[in-house]
């Protein structure tokens, strides 16, 4: 699935493409923000930002773990194809993770975005804990989905075949043809090239100079970000919250965006107090 309307930014001589739904915010209500992870763009979070985007779902059950207080009907959501990625310009050099943040940063300014709830998938959720370090006045609550990397797996070759099973047992065609087309689109240099900063980012340590409350969230499927260390991250944050989607890959907001967001709202409608002991599942 591929968003309409995307526009060219361009911000600390870095050029990407956003998309944007229902912007500017509602005065007092935070946008939310999603980062895709390395080789891939905004499509495999389409589904994700259009059901955000819209009311809130009718059908969400009594025994959620986070219940919200009020709807998030006509929220703004913004996606990125950040510089590199999605067909957008490769930068001249290695971009690191902060500099990806940074450019996130200056673009929503630009765009008068005050408040966010940011949402990172893979290595998105890297840029998501960057951007919340960075910006604290900016970003009010963080959502980290099948982070990267497990410590104890910091391995190129471990995670090419952790992704191998994935996309064989975990996913549909129809999500695979999405991420693998991206990979294509991408190529193999720059893909490489920015390799070496998603294996070396320290998201276990970055993460508790998080204040603001995290969720970290997968698929109880996710053979990239198993539930051990998901648990230990969200540990690791000074307010941090956990969940999962049974029976869904790495891709899991591609697969059960119903749930995802479900998830994301009900948490992100809760109150700082108490968020941290919620936890949970979704079928």
């Amino acid at each position: 699935m591929r968003l309409a309307g995307g526009t060219e930014v361009t911000a600390n001589g870095l050029t990407g493409r956003l998309y944007a739904s229902n912007a500017p915010a509602a005065t007092g209500q935070p946008a939310y923000v999603l980062l895709h992870g390395i080789g891939v763009s905004h499509r495999y979070l389409a589904r994700l930002h259009v059901e955000l985007a819209g009311p809130e779902g009718q059908n969400q059950p009594p025994e959620d773990q986070w219940q919200a207080e009020g709807s998030e009907a006509g929220a703004a959501v913004y996606s990125f194809d950040l510089p590199g990625f999605g067909g957008t310009p490769r930068p001249g050099h290695q971009v690191t993770v902060g500099e990806y943040a940074a450019f996130v940063a200056v673009v929503l300014a630009e765009r008068g975005v005050e408040s966010c709830f940011v949402v990172g998938h893979s290595m998105g959720a890297q840029f998501a804990v960057e951007l919340a370090l960075q910006a604290p006045a900016l970003v009010a609550r963080t959502v980290l989905m099948g982070p990267v990397v497990d410590p104890a797996r910091r391995s190129a070759a471990w995670h090419a075949l952790a992704l191998t099973r994935d996309a064989l047992f975990s996913e549909p065609p129809t999500t695979n043809a999405v991420v693998f087309t991206d990979y294509f689109r991408t190529g193999m240099r720059w893909y490489l090239t920015e390799l070496p900063e998603m294996m070396g980012y320290p998201l276990d340590t970055r993460i508790r100079g998080v204040a603001q409350p995290v969720l970290v969230l997968r698929g109880g499927r996710d053979p990239i970000a198993r539930r051990p260390w998901c648990e230990f991250l969200a540990a690791q944050a000074p307010d941090g919250a956990f969940a999962e989607v049974h029976g869904r890959g790495h891709v899991v907001q591609e697969t059960a965006t119903e749930d995802i967001a479900r998830i994301i709202r009900s948490w992100a409608g809760t109150a700082a107090e108490g968020s941290a002991a919620a936890g949970g599942s979704a079928a």
